[in-house]
């Protein structure tokens, strides 16, 4: 785990040697948080590349990147794990290894298969191969994005790194707010890749790899999600399905306890960081370390679950004692360690600064089990609509007017989304997934942005084009759920937010629901055994005896803040100088911004304070970074 940078320009340019040095140079300082273990910058003709090094795997410096090929023809930076690359050092049996470590079976892959190695990687990933002999710079991105790599094109010149303040590091990229990466982010709360918030800068997709030479530049992706999916799910009966889910999760937790140094698990007590914790004392030969953050209040703290998984696996826990003002101590680090402004993440950070000042720098997490395993209110809501399908029949206009009536009774959002829902012309999962995670519609867009008309919503079309495709056509509905989740939520929100936190301290966070081994397998899965009658039944009874009954039937809680209380009393004049500041933007509504605030003070029941706090995050960041 990593960080890298670097940059690419024509032969023509490389007489700016120099200017090149440094400012690849200040991108790598820009990420030493990330890599605190090692640093490195290497140039050639035409090309600089930089590593900031968490070591993990072969903590020998031999293992240092940038990291070159006996014959000097290919360079890589990298940053992730490859967990299977013991078996394949052993199928590259005539390359003659310098060392142990993942990061020179990924180069002597790339030199023996080239791009076609990629579908033989099991991990998470970016990296960068400089190809000295045909001057061309290959970036690649693993199949679910859990690893970030942000690159600016300008004219013939390539820039890249793992987080976007490098790439504002440089000097190379103007510090410009994007206007409709801005739509997307109220909209969601976070920008849909490709595009990021910073004009010019993009994101490389999930599952994608580009190609630059001096000719230009070409993106494509590598794996498809949906070509992947629903391979694996003949097993004929309920029982044999859950046999399967079983080894497959098991196995996908095991092969990510690959590390050379100390490891833990995050634990909340709920079912699937449980899940991953039961599996890992199952294949683990040494106790395992868990790390759960408790509150004082009792309607904020799942410490009692957390604790009964505990002892229940033997692990050496420690629990990690939050109060409100701790975490208004902490709160404006958090904030400044934010790479891309985020609605979420804090949370996030204090456990990983915790876990990592336990001595851990490796951590196992139970992220993307609800996206897999149906576990969120969208799986249930788009069920429900499903059956209720006999009400697009009404004729659309007295559908319109029923929405008006739905508004009318109820006032926050839930009554604005019934009336979308309401004049959609299908209740396909492409139609009203979109909707599930929408904190400002069109109009409420209108009345805050300076713009003649919001762009349309990145999110819905990534998500019309991918479901109404014949290959997920084929998938049930609740794997179409998973698919829109997979490509969205997870990637913009959740994986960044994950990243981008947990580096902040130099802990890498690993994710065995996103194996794809499972999820292809899981995807395709009826719904009537996935999701029988509650959320992740089929997960549950596919580990059994791993999960207690008391974490499995009790209510999902998820890690909760009192932020509402915090913005209207501790966080006030916090939050309202940074409303103030974002209303004098240009691209903002000054009434409008001011008037939601006032309206959250009031205690609209309209305004929650999620979307105020999205938009005081927005400023903190934008201010922060020079971003105009």
């Amino acid at each position: 785990m990593c960080g890298i940078a670097g940059i690419a320009v024509p032969e023509a340019g490389t007489n700016r040697a120099e200017e090149l040095r440094a400012a690849t140079a200040c991108m790598a300082d820009a990420l030493a948080h990330r890599g605190p273990d090692a640093q490195g910058l290497w140039q050639d003709k035409g090309i600089a590349l930089a590593h900031r090094r968490l070591s993990i795997i072969d903590l020998d410096a031999a293992s240092n990147q940038p990291f070159r090929s006996a014959d000097g023809r290919y360079t890589l930076v990298y940053n992730g794990e490859i967990y299977n690359y013991r078996a394949l050092r052993s199928a590259l049996g005539g390359h003659a290894f310098r060392t142990k470590s993942d990061t020179e079976v990924l180069l002597a892959a790339w030199e023996q298969w080239g791009a076609q190695c990629l579908d033989k990687l099991e991990g998470m990933f970016a990296f960068g191969v400089w190809d000295a002999q045909r001057e061309q710079l290959t970036l690649v991105r693993d199949r679910f994005g859990i690893k970030p790599l942000y690159y600016h094109a300008a004219g013939a010149q390539l820039a890249f790194a793992s987080e976007l303040r490098s790439l504002l590091a440089s000097g190379l990229v103007p510090r410009k707010l994007d206007t409709a990466a801005l739509a997307d982010h109220l909209r969601h709360g976070a920008v849909h890749a490709p595009r990021t918030i910073v004009q010019d800068v993009r994101m490389l997709p999930p599952g994608h790899l580009m190609r630059w030479t001096a000719a230009g530049l070409e993106v494509v992706p590598w794996w498809s999600m949906l070509e992947s999916a629903g391979r694996c799910t003949e097993a004929p009966t309920a029982t044999s399905i859950q046999a399967e889910v079983r080894t497959r999760f098991i196995q996908a937790v095991e092969k990510r306890l690959v590390a050379d140094v100390p490891f833990g698990a995050f634990l909340s007590g709920g079912i699937d960081s449980s899940a991953v914790v039961g599996a890992m004392a199952k294949v683990s030969a040494a106790p395992v370390h868990t790390f759960t953050v408790t509150f004082d209040e009792a309607e904020f703290s799942e410490a009692r679950y957390a604790k009964l998984i505990a002892d229940k696996f033997g692990t050496r826990h420690t629990e990690i004692r939050l109060r409100p003002d701790d975490m208004l101590k902490l709160l404006p680090q958090a904030l400044a360690s934010m790479d891309h402004p985020s609605a979420d993440g804090p949370n996030t950070w204090v456990v990983s600064k915790m876990t990592k000042a336990a001595g851990i720098s490796m951590a196992l997490s139970g992220l993307g089990g609800d996206e897999v395993f149906a576990g969120y209110e969208v799986f249930k809501r788009s069920i429900a609509l499903q059956r209720k399908q006999v009400l697009m029949t009404v004729p659309r206009p007295l559908r319109q007017l029923a929405g008006v009536a739905l508004r009318k009774l109820k006032p926050g959002a839930a009554g604005w989304k019934a009336q979308e829902l309401l004049q959609l012309r299908s209740w396909g999962v492409a139609d009203t997934y979109p909707l599930a995670r929408l904190a400002f519609g069109d109009a409420g867009l209108a009345g805050l942005l300076a713009m003649p008309k919001p762009v349309p919503d990145a999110v819905a079309e990534a998500v019309h084009e991918l479901l109404r495709s014949p290959e997920a056509q084929r998938l049930p509905l609740l794997g179409q759920v998973s698919v829109a989740e997979l490509s969205t939520y997870l990637p913009d929100v959740l994986l960044r937010d994950a990243d981008q936190m947990s580096m902040a301290h130099a802990l890498e966070v690993r994710i065995p629901f996103l194996d794809h081994h499972l999820t292809d397998f899981v995807l395709g899965i009826p719904d009537a055994v996935k999701y029988p009658h509650t959320p992740k039944k089929l997960l549950t009874d596919a580990l059994g005896d791993l999960l207690p009954r008391e974490v499995t039937q009790r209510p999902k809680m998820g890690f909760t803040l009192p932020w509402d209380h915090w913005m209207r009393d501790e966080l006030r004049s916090f939050c309202a100088a940074r409303m103030v500041q974002l209303s004098k933007r240009p691209q903002f509504h000054a009434k409008g911004i001011n008037h939601l605030w006032q309206r959250f003070l009031r205690r609209d029941p309209a305004i929650t304070w999620s979307r105020v706090w999205m938009l005081v995050v927005l400023e903190d960041w934008l201010q922060a970074n020079g971003v105009e």
